[in-house]
């Protein structure tokens, strides 16, 4: 007698079925992402060919303004933006897995109130005024802020909740908020050095900076990549996870780690550029679905996008001034914002 009973349909064999169509999304993006990288570097305050682009970058000229322009201004920009851009998409993936929350963005565990208010305790306390100087400083600050949010929600039988990493975090990033308005009220020298730091934007970054961080972006991105089928079983509920052989707490800190690391750096590099983080993976989840493996491969590839898309738009529609990529980014984040919250109230009614 012949069964004609179906074999049981896995998460394995539905991820199994998408594949093809993944990889195509995944080409897609990558052309995408080559694209808006070519109009960086031709378009700007000033449009510059994409043959003289391509001359620029091969065999420069010495004294030519156009080949100058392309490479010590555009070409660092772009890397900074690319690099960046990968690491917000792809920590906002993981921020919004580990607390099951789809509007939560790498704001949500303090990471970007520590490294702003290092930051300012390094302009007012130390005198520091050099983008360079920032570097460790706001990297440090990111770090501290998720090792507290984390060690304050691992306390507990329940250990680091999603609910309790939410709560925590949003409580640390309002007193760090609190003391850093105190400071700028009270030294005017700080205000003047930390508002140009803090509107977030491309320009006027060291390609040094890029590559003393590059290294963690890197670290980063294979932990992020990692962390999928860890974010998959925590979707499910702990229970679940611990069910399916997952070490819950482990899982947890390997994303907060990567958390760390990728903002930290990104933070260093752009400033606390809001809404990457939030939006990107939405977009990721509507071409990849839930699962977590492709999600955060598109948030790293898509977050450079946004990025980039941004710091164009912002030198192009205010020539021959630019508009802060942060400011930019702000402008179409906060409206999706607003989308994103209706969306999830139809939803849960």
């Amino acid at each position: 007698m012949v069964s004609t009973l179906e074999p049981p349909t896995t998460a394995a064999t539905v991820v199994g079925r998408g594949r093809p169509r993944l990889v195509l999304v995944v080409a897609g993006v990558l052309v995408l992402l080559a694209l808006v990288t070519l109009a960086t570097l031709a378009w700007g305050t000033r449009q510059i060919a994409p043959g003289d682009v391509w001359d620029a970058l091969l065999s420069p000229v010495g004294g030519d303004n156009d080949h100058a322009v392309v490479r010590t201004e555009r070409v660092p920009r772009t890397l900074i933006g690319l690099v960046a851009g990968a690491a917000l998409g792809a920590a906002g993936a993981l921020v919004q897995g580990v607390t099951r929350n789809p509007i939560a963005d790498p704001g949500l565990l303090g990471i970007n109130a520590g490294g702003s208010l290092a930051v300012l305790v390094a302009i007012s306390a130390f005198g520091v005024t050099s983008t360079a100087g920032y570097v460790w400083f706001a990297f440090a600050g990111a770090a501290v802020a998720a090792v507290v949010v984390y060690g304050a929600a691992q306390l507990g039988w329940e250990g680091a909740t999603p609910v309790k990493l939410t709560l925590i975090g949003a409580a640390f990033t309002a007193s760090a908020t609190s003391i850093t308005t105190v400071i700028l009220l009270t030294d005017r020298r700080a205000l003047n050095e930390y508002r140009f730091w803090q509107v977030g934007s491309l320009s006027n970054r060291d390609l040094d900076v890029l590559g003393t961080l590059l290294p963690f972006v890197v670290v980063g991105l294979v932990l992020a990549l990692s962390s999928g089928r860890v974010l998959n079983a925590l979707a499910l509920g702990d229970d679940v996870a611990r069910g399916l052989g997952q070490d819950v707490v482990r899982g947890r800190l390997l994303v907060v780690t990567a958390v760390v690391l990728l903002c930290g750096a990104a933070v260093s590099l752009v400033g606390p550029i809001a809404f990457v983080g939030l939006v990107v993976p939405h977009v990721a989840r509507a071409f990849a679905g839930t699962d977590y493996r492709a999600v955060v491969v598109l948030s790293a590839l898509l977050g450079p996008v946004m990025l980039l898309v941004a710091d164009l738009v912002g030198r192009v529609v205010a020539r021959p001034g630019e508009i802060e990529a942060g400011l930019v980014v702000a402008l179409v984040g906060a409206p999706v914002l607003l989308l994103l919250v209706r969306r999830s109230k139809a939803v849960a009614s």
